[in-house]
């Protein structure tokens, strides 16, 4: 699964708020998401230089194991959005993949609507536990290493993923008020070929389809 081209059939049917939107929150979300693998980046150099400082020099980096800790919230939680806006949760397709039409995208926008609904309430949840651990000045036991970023960039990465449900909950919205329009900015069910096709396209840019295909 992957977006569609953010376009519509005509230029007067575009919505032009909404692409606009999307496109400058999907700026945010690669860049959260850019941040998510700099930080795995990151922790594996960090465990190279533990092993071989352990196995050389006998002197292991401290608080190694808080640091690994604190850093799992980034890449756990950083690119969520980005995973959502390129259909790359995984899902059970068993039903939908048999349904079209405007009986899909309801289905579809339900769903989307549940899930945004619980991530609501994780943010809160979130976003309490952050303030907790700001107002009690929480901090690891080996290096007294302070919890309260790995706890903040949690309710943010949940608001960014917020943002974008509610886009889609649009976006199928207006699918189901008429479902010949051409999907914009939401997950569609894909064959293979396709499914390739916009991975290329999400990695190198349209043009480099275009370039191949001509």
């Amino acid at each position: 699964m992957m977006t569609t081209d953010p376009g519509g059939r005509s230029a007067s049917e575009r919505p032009t708020t909404y692409i606009r939107f999307d496109g400058w929150l999907g700026h945010v979300e690669n860049a959260f998401n850019l941040f998510a693998a700099f930080s795995i980046l990151a922790l594996m150099l960090l465990a190279v230089a533990q092993v071989l400082g352990r196995f050389f020099f006998n002197t292991p980096i401290p608080g190694f194991i808080d640091i690994t800790e604190q850093a799992m919230a980034i890449f756990a939680f950083a690119g969520i959005a980005y995973c959502q806006r390129v259909g790359g949760h995984i899902r059970m397709e068993i039903v939908l993949g048999k349904l079209t039409g405007r009986s899909l995208y309801i289905c579809e926008m339900i769903g989307v609507i549940i899930i945004a609904f619980t991530v609501a309430l994780l943010v809160w949840g979130s976003w309490y536990h952050f303030d907790r651990s700001w107002s009690m000045g929480d901090s690891t036991i080996d290096i007294r290493l302070p919890t309260w970023p790995s706890k903040l960039i949690i309710p943010v990465a949940l608001s960014l993923l917020l943002l974008r449900l509610l886009m889609q909950v649009y976006g199928y919205a207006r699918l189901v008020a008429d479902p010949s329009r051409r999907p914009v900015a939401v997950p569609v069910i894909e064959d293979v070929e396709e499914h390739a096709k916009h991975e290329i396209e999400e990695a190198f840019g349209e043009e480099t389809v275009e370039g191949d295909a001509k």
